[in-house]
């Protein structure tokens, strides 16, 4: 059967692809147009007034599409009815929403149609009311895939939303096995452009609401970063919102490596640990828009050239969009969805890209803000440091001038001893105090804790038992190069050897030298620690336990341990010696 309506039928209604009316106009035309009709149709107009009704009830979209297909059946007695979506470009369906086709059925078909082939291509081409007796005998006509059901009578009809296309009607399977008569193409093309309406205001209304979801995002994720929370926690936050907001199957937020590139800190999905951590290499096309401030935008990532990275497999349409404020980029956003998931629509596009430039210029004013209070905590640490330095230090060192001058009138043994030892103590605490404020003083960059303020604590700790400050010395930046793992077990081995000292050596004087210029035996830069004291020295027999934990320890760095003569007389008393890998 010809693809274009029949010359005999009824004085035609208005073709909505003159454009959209106003709803009364049109109603009106409606109505002009079957005055003095057949008694079929003017029984038919109560049922239809009750379908335009329907449709224009609610102002959710996808549920108003599924409305126009159920309504659709029932005016012109079709079993089956479906609704395609043209895309943003004009060349395929973004969306096909269907009635009278079961989940079950559904599912066994697979994947919707495109609307890149067959009728429903070449309607969407030629954007006209097509009636077919056998839709299977149309040489446009592509066949069904497989679990399809059988259809034969068939009916498409534009829609058009604010004149532009939308999508079209289809109908298909007419009770009875009979074709769609005049009268059935005038009422769905009525409802036609009823639909179109009622499409025109859920567009408006979702995307009013869409607007507000990700303004309340965007005030989400600007709350978090100005929290004054872990940053870890902030880039979270950016990370789970963006997944919510663009129905996305992940949210993944990127940094720029040192090592150049784009490494991943922030993850949102299912199973965020496969990826977090991963570096996109700098050679990436991607990343090198990225970089240069510019969003990308693909429907089907897994088959993207641009894409170098494996983590994009399992992945379709997909944003990636920069987080760049004041000229920086500091860093992007990335939101994919699932393999054979709609691509994003241009208010979609839109709206993420401002959600980033949100969540870009809230991190620049979270990172102000940590280094505004980042100089508020250095300038009360100098202030404290200038306290304890000022009028702790100086009247603890009057106190102990006051402690001596006694203690030289005393004529009492006991007396002379226990100021001579509060003399001391008082010392030890001096020392600990200008620790202290070495450790408050330090720049920024360093360690409030770094590896010479640690061996200086232990020195000081370790002077109480024995009676006397034991001397030190340091060779090289000691706080820099010498890794944390290896820092914490020379600590470790320096109050073993200091430890030892005091319960066996009975030493006078020791020694402390930390030297990280060293050279190790087999080539590598090295560390060493020498505790040197004027003491007995080691006795041939008993327990050396200690002896072995610290050859434990620097053995599992890849160092050694070892002993020899000490700093006393004749080398009386015992040098340790403990060295290991810078790292």
């Amino acid at each position: 059967m010809s693809a274009q309506p029949s010359q005999q039928s009824p004085d035609p209604l208005p073709d909505p692809s003159q454009g959209t009316p106003d709803p009364l106009v049109a109603g009106t035309e409606a109505a002009k147009s079957l005055h003095g009709l057949s008694t079929e149709l003017t029984a038919r107009v109560p049922q239809l007034l009750e379908a335009m009704r329907s449709v224009g009830t609610g102002l959710e979209l996808h549920s108003t599409l599924d409305r126009i297909c159920e309504t659709a059946a029932e005016l012109a007695g079709a079993r089956y009815a479906a609704i395609g979506v043209v895309d943003t470009e004009g060349r395929g369906l973004s969306d096909f929403v269907t009635h009278g086709i079961s989940p079950e059925v559904s599912r066994k078909i697979g994947h919707r149609p495109d609307g890149k082939r067959g009728l429903l291509g070449a309607l969407i081409a030629h954007s006209d009311t097509v009636r077919l007796a056998d839709l299977t005998k149309d040489p446009r006509s592509a066949g069904f895939p497989a679990h399809h059901p059988p259809m034969k009578t068939f009916l498409g009809v534009p829609i058009r939303v604010q004149g532009e296309i939308f999508g079209n009607l289809y109908l298909a399977e007419k009770n009875g096995g009979v074709e769609f008569n005049d009268y059935d193409v005038h009422m769905v093309r009525v409802l036609a452009t009823e639909a179109g309406i009622a499409i025109g205001n859920a567009r408006l209304y979702e995307a009013a609401t869409q607007r507000e979801r990700w303004i309340d995002g965007s005030v989400a994720v600007t709350t978090a970063l100005l929290s004054g929370g872990d940053a870890d926690d902030a880039l979270s936050v950016v990370a789970e919102q963006a997944r919510r907001l663009a129905d996305s199957a992940a949210g993944i937020v990127l940094l720029p490596a040192e090592e150049g590139g784009m490494e991943i800190v922030a993850v949102s999905a299912e199973n965020p640990a496969t990826s977090l951590g991963v570096v996109l290499p700098g050679e990436s096309p991607v990343v090198d828009h990225l970089l240069r401030g510019e969003p990308v935008f693909t429907d089907d990532a897994s088959a993207d050239p641009r894409m170098i990275s494996r983590l994009t497999s399992q992945y379709g349409p997909c944003m990636m969009l920069p987080l760049h404020s004041g000229g920086r980029v500091l860093g992007a956003l990335v939101t994919p969805r699932a393999r054979g998931k709609r691509p994003f629509t241009e208010a979609e596009r839109t709206l993420a890209t401002q959600f980033a430039s949100q969540a870009a210029l809230a991190l620049m004013m979270a990172e102000a803000q940590r280094d505004r209070e980042r100089l508020a905590v250095f300038e009360d640490r100098d202030r404290i440091a200038r306290d304890l330095h000022d009028l702790v230090i100086q009247r603890l060192f009057a106190t102990g001038m006051m402690l001596e001058g006694a203690q030289r009138r005393s004529i009492v043994p006991e007396v002379r001893d226990g100021v001579g030892k509060a003399v001391d103590e008082l010392d030890v605490t001096i020392q600990e105090i200008r620790t202290a404020i070495f450790a408050l003083q330090q720049g920024p960059a360093e360690a409030p804790s770094g590896l010479r303020t640690r061996v200086l604590r232990e020195i000081n700790m370790a002077a109480v038992p024995l009676g006397f400050k034991p001397a030190h010395r340091f060779l090289g930046p000691v706080d820099t190069v010498v890794g944390e793992l290896v820092g914490k077990n020379l600590i470790a081995a320096l109050r073993e050897a200091l430890s030892n000292a005091f319960r066996h050596a009975d030493a006078s004087r020791i020694e402390v030298v930390l030297d990280c210029t060293v050279t190790l035996p087999d080539g590598r830069p090295g560390v060493r620690l020498e505790v040197a004291d004027d003491g007995v020295g080691i006795p041939e027999s008993g327990r050396r336990s200690g002896l072995r934990n610290l050859r434990r320890r620097a053995e599992s760095l890849g160092g050694t341990s070892s002993y020899g003569p000490g700093i006393g007389e004749a080398g009386g008393g015992t040098t340790l010696v403990w060295e290991a890998p810078l790292q």
